[in-house]
């Protein structure tokens, strides 16, 4: 297929089921605007058919699931339109684009390819400058003759996003009415709200992936905080680990909340996590630094409170304890994290065993090469009613990307969801 390389108002026919659209540009300065691609779905009147036809970071999936927000890079953002999926009344997929924190005149080479997504074969390039634009329509794939066709646009909108929103009849607040709270999302810094965003999509996929489409649990977070923990801690794994599960709970639970704890020697309950406090709740409780009196302390708890070793059995006793005292609707999956050191393994298979006729999974998760003891086994494990945990262990998981890891992490759930339903622990 022969790449076309189109100039404002060009057109080429498409005949790709499904397309790929990067929006790409030009690392720049310190103060660069960031630049974020969205797409909105029109009826042949050029118009939405309500707020759901505009896909975005922070809704980046359309309801037909036709159109898609499939992530961003440093200095790239991609759109995918399965062009053969989309709804008979969508005459038009407009592609655009907004720049956070200045206009598209300080971008450079900003630039829109468009792929055969199942071949990544080229389709057409379109190179666009830009002035004092804040919103942009880079361009759109139209119905023309029983076939698809895409348009170069090149148009900008300096009255920005909401400009751009109304002119296609998305409804955008009147500022002059009070504004309503703003939602948990919403109240986090841009970049994390969007890392917040693209990994609560990337759940949903791995749950339909399994079979577990929309489910709803409560989320509870397990971290070792034993003294060889300490360097993960201090390098800033565990803050983004806890990131990484806030789009766990952000997809699961109705708040986006996490009920959370430390152990060590012994365990220590931390404040609940909702989503909109990560940039507080982070430094607070998992940061490790020496107080005035020169105690050793993990966010507000002594070191010397928990102690250096392992007790896995103690803490899961507490969860277990606080999943019968506050009891939910929806089933419970813990996510235990720990880097080995596991020895008690009589107290903690007598833990798991008892827990097996009890709403809650546990998802245990290896941070490292090290000795996990009956943790290896736990699929081994008898005497329960239903299999309730599952493990697995990583190298390093920083380096494990996110829709690897919650894979993984949610492999097991939907099966215990099915079986713990089945023997009568769910209703």
């Amino acid at each position: 297929m022969t790449v076309t390389n189109l100039g404002k108002g060009a057109n080429v026919s498409v005949g790709a089921a499904s397309v790929r659209a990067v929006l790409s540009w030009s690392a720049g300065p310190p103060g660069t605007p960031d630049v974020d691609a969205s797409a909105l779905l029109l009826g042949a009147e050029g118009r939405v058919r309500g707020d759901g036809d505009f896909v975005f970071y922070n809704q980046p999936r359309h309801g037909s699931g036709a159109v898609r927000h499939a992530g961003k890079r440093p200095g790239s953002d991609v759109v995918e339109v399965d062009l053969a999926a989309l709804e008979p009344e969508i005459d038009r997929v407009v592609l655009a684009a907004s720049a956070d924190g200045g206009s598209f005149g300080q971008v450079s080479g900003l630039r829109l390819t468009l792929t055969d997504a199942a071949t990544g074969a080229g389709v057409a390039v379109f190179d666009m400058t830009a002035t004092t634009e804040t919103a942009f329509v880079s361009g759109e794939l139209y119905r023309r003759n029983g076939g698809w066709k895409f348009r170069a646009v090149g148009q900008g909108y300096a009255s920005g996003l909401a400009g751009l929103a109304t002119d296609f009849g998305i409804t955008v607040d009147d500022d002059s009415e009070e504004a309503p709270a703003p939602g948990p999302l919403e109240r986090l810094p841009v970049d994390m709200r969007k890392r917040l965003s693209s990994r609560r999509e990337q759940v949903a996929v791995s749950l339909a992936k399994h079979g577990a489409p929309g489910i709803r649990a409560r989320v509870v977070l397990v971290l070792d905080a034993s003294g060889s923990m300490y360097w993960l801690y201090g390098n800033g794994t565990v803050t983004d680990v806890v990131e990484r599960m806030a789009a766990v709970a952000a997809a699961l639970d109705d708040d986006g909340a996490m009920q959370a704890w430390v152990f060590a020697s012994r365990a220590a309950r931390l404040p609940d996590l909702t989503t909109g406090d990560l940039p507080d709740w982070l430094p607070a409780h998992l940061r490790l630094h020496t107080d005035d009196a020169g105690e050793e302390r993990l966010g507000q708890i002594p070191a010397t409170r928990i102690g250096y070793g392992n007790d896995e059995a103690e803490v899961i006793a507490e969860v277990r304890q606080f999943v019968r005292e506050n009891p939910v609707p929806e089933p419970t999956l813990v996510l235990f994290f720990s880097d080995g050191g596991v020895h008690a393994d009589r107290e903690i298979k007598k833990q798991l065993v008892a827990a097996s006729g009890e709403p809650l999974f546990w998802q245990f998760i290896g941070l490292g090469d090290a000795d996990y003891g009956v943790l290896r086994r736990i699929d081994r494990m008898k005497g329960r009613r239903v299999d309730n945990a599952g493990f697995f262990a990583v190298d390093d998981i920083a380096e494990v990307p996110d829709a690897e890891l919650y894979d993984r992490l949610l492999s097991e759930f939907p099966s215990w969801l099915t079986a713990a339903r089945d023997a009568g622990i769910l209703a």
